[in-house]
This record gives structure tokens, C-alpha cells and sequence, in this order.
């Protein structure tokens, strides 16, 4: 992965969540998806969190990517730790995050989320870029040990197709 692969994975995954948000029926939105306990409105909020929650990572793994090893180890252990609460916080928020974001409002955020993504990773330096920090990998599946501060922009397109692929949009047999 590079920056421009970067971008241009950002404004895939923006043109797409349009197209899915502005097709969807509210029939469709209110269906189960597939191999989650959301519903589509709800992984459809869940798919946004996640590029959300790369931009409360970046300033963490611009710090702790300075520090020794070893503090971002320890921090990620402890996290490790915090497992059940997490995934219950995670489900809970995208529950409570597909109330208040809904149709325009939701993709207005999506596109404001992945604007300032867009915005941050045209400042990094090549450095900035290369340093990382340890991360609690039973939080997520896209979390490896040791992720650069590059690999947390993509992991937020990671976790938006993977999710993808488990909306329920269209009926069955359709």
C-alpha cells in the first residue's frame, strides 16, 4: 500500500456507501444482515464507525509510534484484556449510531469522515507514515500485532469491505 492506493480505496469505498445508501429501500435497510446481529441501517452505521474510528487512531499511533516498543505492546495487552466489553460497546453504538444517522445525514458524515481522512494523510510525512505501534488484535480481524500508521488509514477500507459483503440489500433471489 502506498498514499495514492490509499486515496483511491477511501473514494471507492465513498462512491460505493453512496450508491448502497441512496438504492436501499427502507424495506431493505430494515432487513437482518448476513453473519452479524445488525440490520443493514445498522451495518450500513457500522461500516462509517469504522472509517470514524481510524480518525480517533491516527494521533494515538502518531504518539505511542514514538515511544519504545514496549509501552505500545503493554497498552495493546491491556486492551486485549477489555475484549467482551469492547464487543459489546461496538454492537451497541452502531445500534444506537443508525438512529441518528440515517439517508443524507449519513452519508454527509461519511463524506465529511473520509474528506478529513483524505485531508490528515496528504500531511503525513514518508516517517510519520512508516511508524507504528502494537494493537489489540482480538478487537478486531483487520488489528494485526504491529500496524504503521499507514496500515490504520487502510484498515478502515479493510473493515468497509469485508462489512460490505455481508449487506442484505437486495431480497433474497433477487
Amino acid at each position: 500500500m502506498d498514499r495514492q492506493s490509499i486515496h483511491a480505496e477511501m473514494e471507492h469505498a465513498r462512491a460505493t456507501f453512496q450508491a448502497l445508501v441512496s438504492q436501499a429501500s427502507p424495506a431493505a435497510l430494515g432487513r437482518d444482515s448476513d453473519g452479524t446481529r445488525w440490520t443493514n441501517q445498522q451495518l450500513l452505521f457500522h461500516m462509517l464507525f469504522g472509517y470514524m474510528i481510524v480518525r480517533r487512531l491516527l494521533p494515538l499511533v502518531r504518539t505511542l509510534g514514538r515511544l519504545p516498543d514496549g509501552f505500545s505492546r503493554r497498552f495493546a495487552r491491556m486492551l486485549n484484556t477489555t475484549t467482551r466489553p469492547f464487543h459489546v460497546v461496538n454492537y451497541l453504538g452502531s445500534c444506537g449510531g443508525a438512529l441518528v444517522f440515517r439517508g443524507a445525514r449519513l452519508t454527509r458524515k461519511f463524506d465529511k469522515t473520509v474528506a478529513a481522512l483524505h485531508r490528515n494523510l496528504d500531511q503525513e510525512t514518508d516517517d510519520a507514515l512508516a511508524r507504528g505501534m502494537h494493537f489489540p488484535v482480538d478487537w478486531d480481524p483487520f488489528f494485526a500485532d504491529k500496524m504503521s500508521l499507514l496500515d490504520v488509514y487502510h484498515f478502515g477500507t479493510q473493515h468497509f469491505d469485508f462489512h460490505q459483503q455481508q449487506l442484505t440489500l437486495q431480497p433474497p433471489g433477487a
